[in-house]
């Protein structure tokens, strides 16, 4: 090695090359427009899973306080207007309004569900927005604490479909209708 070639050595900086970096960057570009689209969708079905599950939580939540208490605990909607999208409440419902007022005790407050997110209720009683258990377990309506609640909650976000069903005594079970079909 002469000293001529040693120099010139010495005197290139070090980097990339303008087409290395563009190349680069265009490799990056098509990767993230194949995975975001990917992503998107895996991002909507966690958050509406996690809305479901989040929801069948409360709903046993309220089911063991009111076995435990001995009395009747509500699940409602946490906006006065019923939409169950803008979160819910667990509580003692000592005055059989299915509103949580001064006095009775709160259990559970969740926050409004992921933007998007549509659920309905489709119950024997559907008068008001509400979902009630009496001491023994069972889900009860205003009209008797004798005369079961059972139906289906829908959650919607977008193209993803969750439920959650009650049976006759107001036990709940989620189920996936892509999955599960009609059972579901």
């Amino acid at each position: 090695m002469g000293l001529g070639s040693w120099k010139q050595r010495a005197n290139m900086k070090g980097g990339f090359s303008l087409v290395e970096l563009l190349t680069v960057l265009a490799i990056v570009a098509v990767t993230l427009s194949i995975g975001v689209p990917g992503f998107s969708a895996f991002l909507r079905n966690q958050q509406i899973t996690s809305a479901t599950n989040d929801f069948l939580a409360a709903i046993r939540l309220a089911r063991s306080e009111a076995i435990q208490r001995g009395a009747r605990v509500d699940l409602v909607p946490r906006d006065p207007d019923g939409s169950w999208a803008g979160g819910w409440v667990v509580f003692v419902d000592n005055n059989n309004n299915q509103r949580p007022d001064a006095g009775e005790r709160v259990v559970l407050a969740h926050d409004a569900a992921p933007k998007g997110l549509r659920i309905e209720a489709r119950l024997t009683d559907s008068t008001v927005q509400y979902l009630a258990y009496n001491g023994t377990g069972r889900s009860r309506t205003n009209a008797s604490s004798q005369r079961t609640q059972f139906g289906t909650f829908t959650f919607r976000l977008n193209e993803q479909v969750r439920k959650i069903k009650l049976n006759f005594l107001g036990s709940p079970r989620a189920c996936n209708p892509a999955r599960e079909g009609s059972s579901c």
